[in-house]
Order: structure tokens, then C-alpha cells, then sequence
């Protein structure tokens, strides 16, 4: 059983004849209450902080653990972020390679018909050449087979 101050100062003692001095005894007992009441007041401001404390700690648990939860969402959202960016980046290279390879392939398409094109300008070349030499020759050869006239009868005709 727990001593309270109440026990403490309703506590009666026996008197025998070379006891203490009772006036002494009360006032030390009642001093001995005061204590005790200071110390148990103390106690209980004591145990209200402590429950205090263990609320506060309770709240900065919940605290920490949500903040851990919104980092750990925050991580994978970059995380996230990155694999998407990363993804959209490899997209575009490809993209772009593609088109590239299109626009090329398309150049040499376009040389590939340019040199077809220049090959059949100079076999036209060619035959137009040996043409012209043809109808120059013939003409040569007209020239050497007339006889000789006079200028004067040339220009009237």
C-alpha cells in the first residue's frame, strides 16, 4: 500500500515517558507533508509532461512517417520522370535516325536518276555528234564531187 501525506500526518504515535519531544515530531511530520505533497504534485506535473512528450513523439512518428512515404512517392515519381524523359529522348533519336536514313535514301534516289540523267544527255550528245559529223561529211563529200563553178553563177542560184 502506497504512503500518502494524509497517512503521514494522521499518524499518531504511542507516548511512553522518555519519548521525543512531541511539538518537534509534529513539526517535523508536518514538514515531511509539505515534501511529500511538493513531491507528488512535482510527480504528476511530471507524468502530464511525460504524456505530453510521448504525444508529441507519437505526432512526430506520423510526421517522419509520412514525410517517408512522400519521399519514397517523390523518388519514383523522378525516377518516373527520368525513365519517361529517357524513353522520349530514345524516341526522338530514332525519329530522327529514320528521317535521316528517309532523307538520304531520297538523295540517293535523286543522284542515282541524275546520273541516269547525264548518261542519256551524253549518249544523246553522242548521237547528235555523230549526226552533225554524218550530215558534215555528206556535205564535204557534195562539195568535193561539184564541179568548180564560178561564184557569180553560185550566188544566182
Amino acid at each position: 500500500m502506497a504512503l500518502t501525506p494524509t497517512d503521514v500526518h494522521n499518524k499518531e504515535f504511542h507516548r511512553k515517558m522518555r519519548g521525543y519531544a512531541e511539538e518537534e515530531v509534529d513539526e517535523f511530520l508536518d514538514e515531511i507533508v509539505r515534501e511529500f505533497e511538493a513531491l507528488l504534485r512535482e510527480r504528476d506535473q511530471m507524468r502530464l509532461k511525460l504524456e505530453e512528450a510521448e504525444q508529441n513523439l507519437t505526432r512526430f512518428r506520423q510526421v517522419e512517417e509520412h514525410l517517408q512515404r512522400a519521399l519514397v512517392v517523390a523518388q519514383q515519381t523522378a525516377d518516373d520522370l527520368r525513365q519517361n524523359a529517357q524513353k522520349e529522348a530514345d524516341l526522338v533519336v530514332r525519329e530522327a535516325q529514320q528521317r535521316a536514313e528517309q532523307v538520304l535514301d531520297q538523295g540517293r534516289v535523286q543522284v542515282r536518276e541524275v546520273e541516269r540523267d547525264l548518261i542519256e544527255r551524253r549518249r544523246e550528245l553522242e548521237i547528235w555528234k555523230a549526226k552533225v559529223r554524218s550530215l558534215l561529211e555528206s556535205e564535204l563529200t557534195l562539195l568535193a564531187n561539184e564541179p568548180s563553178a564560178p561564184m557569180a553563177q553560185r550566188e544566182e542560184a
